[in-house]
């Protein structure tokens, strides 16, 4: 699972479309703790949110935006807690640090590289932002990233 903590701008095509999915497989998992992704590391920084749903529905709510401002459709009534309110405005509760910003951007440059370069180039150039729905602050990745070389080498094949 990744639910990338960049802005959803910054992803191509497939990687939009797998976060929301990926997006969808987190919010059931946060419904069902007890499930098989229920205890997924990536959800800890949804679980410490004051409400985990409504946290997980913004996050979803913003990458439909995206979809929308590139003419995709996703379908919003999948979200179950979906935001309230003005949609230019977020209740960003949640926290992701600089280094697992610089992360993730080293992380997904690796993918586009190999399927998307006009995509890569793209990133490369662009100031990095950080998902509406994350406040950003000062550190090192995250405790909860797999940041072994192994493991990031598996996963760059996916």
């Amino acid at each position: 699972m990744r639910v990338w903590s960049l802005h959803p701008a910054h992803l191509d095509r497939i990687g939009l479309v797998a976060g929301w999915r990926e997006g969808l497989l987190a919010q059931a998992a946060l419904r069902r703790p007890e499930g098989g992704y229920g205890r997924h590391p990536q959800l800890e920084r949804f679980r410490a949110s004051t409400d985990p749903l409504a946290a997980i529905g913004a996050y979803l709510e913003l990458l439909a935006d995206e979809a929308d401002a590139r003419g995709y459709r996703f379908d919003r009534s999948r979200v179950v807690a979906p935001r309230t309110g003005d949609p230019a405005l977020v209740d960003a509760q949640l926290v992701v640090t600089t280094g697992q910003l610089a992360y993730e951007r080293t992380h997904l440059l690796a993918k586009l590289d190999a399927r998307s370069p006009a995509d890569a180039v793209r990133l490369r150039a662009d100031p990095l932002r950080a998902h509406p729905s994350f406040v950003v602050v000062p550190g090192d990745v995250a405790a909860w990233e797999r940041t072994h070389p192994r493991t990031a080498r598996r996963r760059s094949r996916r």
